[in-house]
């Protein structure tokens, strides 16, 4: 008896450690879960898949972790679906784990396993991948959990319909946003470069921004939404260099600033920094803010969440 209730803790246990791992991932408007960007952004960062694709995959992923730790929570069944479903998409994971060791390495890093707010490094993932690995196995040979016989079905059906519903239901995937917001009448406004050759701070920042088409970007060392849109448009950056990105920094003190290109990875992006006067003149007052710039003029202030790469090259191009 004792030995049942114990095999059915551990199960509780590992099945919690899945459901939270969707959760933090999840995103708003769920409290301490961090956005469900960066997530995204890790399957094209990799190449996996593109940036059309890439909101569907994440959410997928994160429903299949609700269901598998959902099933494992309650000891439904688990050698019917739950132990090979984990033990597969543990796997996965591990598999990825060790492609960003070998191209990103391990310092540095946040493997986004629990999203922002819970940070591992890909070697400290993969080594509780293993050991949740070694647990499953241990609970499939000894640890059958509790069969609701003719309930089962009908159970499975609601978890699995809850669980994959539930990531598209708080984040619906808005794919035609982004191309529908670059194709509204343009904003025109002049935005003053003036105070930023005048006033920038760490580098001096290049007059061909005054020049063509430029893509600038206005982020706070401190916020984690403009770190999410730095991340995103690193990731842009990396698969076309020709992209004319621009970083204006708000704030330019040592700690603060190693802490967001150490996060992010954005150091070999061009940059500057202004004091928060100025900053705040030609941004405003929400950041992130991200301007596509023609010739000193701003056509578009954009959202990070809706940058999209194929847009912005067809803007480029025109």
């Amino acid at each position: 008896m004792y030995k049942k209730i114990s095999l059915s803790l551990l199960c509780s246990i590992i099945g919690f450690l899945f459901v939270f791992a969707g959760y933090t991932k999840a995103g708003a408007p769920l409290p301490y879960s961090s956005p469900i960007e960066p997530f995204e952004f890790t399957f094209v960062d990799l190449g996996f898949i593109n940036w059309r694709l890439a909101p569907f995959m994440a959410r997928i992923l994160i429903g299949v972790e609700f269901f598998i730790g959902l099933l494992l929570l309650f000891n439904f069944n688990p050698r019917k679906i739950s132990y090979k479903l984990g033990i597969g998409i543990l796997v996965f994971f591990s598999g990825y784990l060790l492609v960003l060791l070998a191209m990103k390495g391990n310092v540095g890093n946040n493997c986004g396993c629990f999203g922002s707010y819970f940070k591992m490094s890909p070697l400290q993932a993969l080594l509780k991948n293993l050991i949740m690995l070694a647990v499953l196995f241990v609970l499939y040979k000894y640890h059958s959990g509790w069969d609701l016989k003719n309930k089962s079905k009908y159970l499975m059906v609601v978890l699995f319909l809850t669980s994959f519903a539930m990531p598209f239901i708080w984040n619906p995937v808005e794919l035609n946003y982004s191309e529908a917001y670059l194709n509204r009448p343009e904003e025109n406004f002049k935005i003053e470069l003036d105070t930023l050759y005048n006033n920038a701070e760490l580098t001096i920042p290049p007059r061909s921004l005054s020049q063509g088409k430029q893509v600038i970007a206005f982020l706070s060392l401190t916020c984690s939404h403009c770190r999410t849109a730095a991340k995103k448009i690193r990731i842009m950056h990396e698969r076309n260099p020709e992209i004319p990105f621009y970083f204006v920094l708000d704030g330019k003190d040592d700690e603060p600033l190693k802490k967001f290109f150490d996060d992010t990875h954005t150091e070999n992006i061009s940059h500057c920094a202004l004091s928060d006067r100025s900053f705040v003149y030609l941004a405003g007052t929400v950041v992130p803010t991200i301007y596509l710039v023609n010739n000193s003029v701003v056509e578009h202030d954009l959202d990070y969440m809706i940058l999209d790469q194929t847009e912005v090259e067809k803007w480029l191009a025109k």
